[in-house]
């Protein structure tokens, strides 16, 4: 592990680093491995030759490059056809899950370990696969200091993005079609990563880690069971399922507590000002579920059950009789599926924990202190911590709604893949739809659904993602 020292709000690496940038950014096209593997696809199976350039460091002073490093994934033939990789989309799929660090020494191929389908099948479909790696909440140096609290990832992941472009015409792929790719926490940073394109905020902790001097905006963004909007996450997780009990224990959590935080949902989804898809009008806690329900929630059923058999869907139904099937489309309230179908996941609260022991909790940390709270809420209920304007910065840096509410951020992703189970009650729904809701408001490509009788981070229809890139990048 590196040695670091704390300088301002960043760490300045002291072992093992480069001073020449252009020296250590550069992309060596000739130290690669071939490799061969058989991707599934609903047609068939497809052989794939690729080059895989491994463990590449991204920045000219990494803290540790067994974090800051990426590989990248070159198909050379597909099905025994050649593949010319120069100009092909860049699928640049983030592995983190629970805001942990990725160690980009363990990535060995293309969707192996801890990576996805989706993608085999985009190289399967010829194109460019990068898997960066990349600091989390954990990171430690020898003398205890942390340095992968928020917004490490998105610093590191950014400066990825750069390195990338520092290479254009050298690195294979179209660098100006960049996908960024991610579910759980990581789809939370798949949707910061692609909202934050180019911000100023990043600057500073960029340069600090010799990042380089290029763009760091996204093409497109494929997002799933985003952990997003957290520091709203537990009023919008009262909102929801305040009135659920909770699946491990059938007994409800305490419900003056629930009720004040559904309180400050009110006030914060009506400080949004949304304006519903399809002339839907101005969103509030009040309407909110119809929303929920009419374009997310009994799609996703009408989809599901107009793909059963008759005799199948009549089984299915038999013992749901809030879920009602008219022979073409589904029909609920999102009151009724939560109570009768979903159930509660987390106890109160959700993401701020009293005892500073959820995930979050951690990301929110600094150099010295493993976690804090980043809700007034929880300050207010535990009479610690408090959050000043240089925090309050770092907590909404992290949130993707930051960058869409209200203002649109200039170098905000134009294109948008969507999807949310609907049996994971790990975060509100409220989240990822508005959300969704924003990104349309300003005109840009939104698709997004549920997957019904998903649980978290189940995709369900990966080809249909890799076709989707195809499509918007012609």
């Amino acid at each position: 592990m590196l040695q670091a020292l704390v300088v301002g709000v960043g760490l300045t690496c002291v072992q093992g680093c480069s001073s020449d940038r252009t020296d250590s950014l550069r992309f060596d096209k000739d130290n690669f491995n071939v490799m061969h593997q058989s991707v599934r696809t609903s047609d068939g199976t497809i052989d794939v030759e690729y080059k895989a350039f491994l463990h590449i460091p991204y920045v000219s002073r990494p803290l540790d490059t067994d974090y800051q490093s990426l590989s990248i994934f070159e198909p050379i033939l597909v099905g025994g056809k050649p593949v010319d990789a120069s100009k092909v989309p860049i699928l640049f799929s983030n592995r983190v899950g629970g805001y942990m660090p990725v160690n980009d020494s363990t990535t060995e191929d293309v969707g192996e370990p801890g990576g996805t389908q989706r993608e085999s099948l985009a190289l399967a479909a010829g194109m460019v696969v990068v898997v960066p790696g990349c600091r989390g909440r954990i990171n430690q140096t020898d003398e205890g200091v942390y340095i992968g609290k928020a917004p490490a990832a998105l610093v590191d992941l950014k400066a990825a993005v750069r390195y990338l472009r520092h290479n254009k015409g050298v690195i294979p792929g179209d660098t100006e079609k960049i996908i960024s790719v991610g579910c759980s926490a990581g789809g939370a940073i798949s949707a910061a990563i692609a909202a934050s394109g180019n911000s100023p905020l990043f600057e500073p902790y960029l340069k600090e880690i010799g990042a380089a001097d290029e763009r760091d905006d996204f093409f497109a963004a494929g997002v799933f069971s985003p952990i997003m909007d957290i520091q709203h996450g537990d009023m919008a997780y009262e909102w929801e399922l305040g009135e659920v009990p909770l699946t491990k224990t059938g007994k409800l959590v305490d419900q003056e507590l629930s009720a004040e935080l559904k309180a400050l949902f009110v006030e914060y989804e009506a400080s949004l000002n949304l304006q519903g898809i399809n002339g839907f009008g101005t969103l509030t806690a009040d309407n909110l579920g119809d929303y929920i329900a009419t374009y997310w929630l009994n799609p996703a059923a009408s989809l599901y059950l107009s793909g059963l058999p008759e005799t199948e869907r009549t089984e299915y139904l038999k013992d749901k009789a809030w879920l009602n099937w008219d022979g073409n489309a589904a029909h609920m309230t999102m009151k009724d599926y939560n109570s009768h179908y979903s159930g509660r996941f987390k106890a109160l609260p959700a993401f701020d924990k009293f005892d500073l022991s959820e995930a979050e909790n951690s990301l929110f940390g600094d150099a010295s202190h493993s976690g804090r709270h980043m809700t007034e809420f929880s300050i207010r209920h535990t009479g610690e911590g408090s959050i000043d304007p240089d925090f309050q910065q770092v907590i909404d840096m992290m949130n993707p709604l930051y960058y869409v509410v209200d203002t649109l951020n200039p170098g905000a992703a134009k294109h948008w893949w969507i999807r949310h189970g609907t049996t994971e009650s790990g975060i509100s729904r409220a989240a990822m739809v508005n959300f969704s809701t924003a990104l349309a408001g300003h005109g840009l490509d939104v698709d997004s659904k549920l997957f019904w009788e998903a649980m978290h981070c189940v995709d369900k229809d990966p080809e249909g993602f890799v076709a989707w890139i195809q499509e918007i990048t012609k």
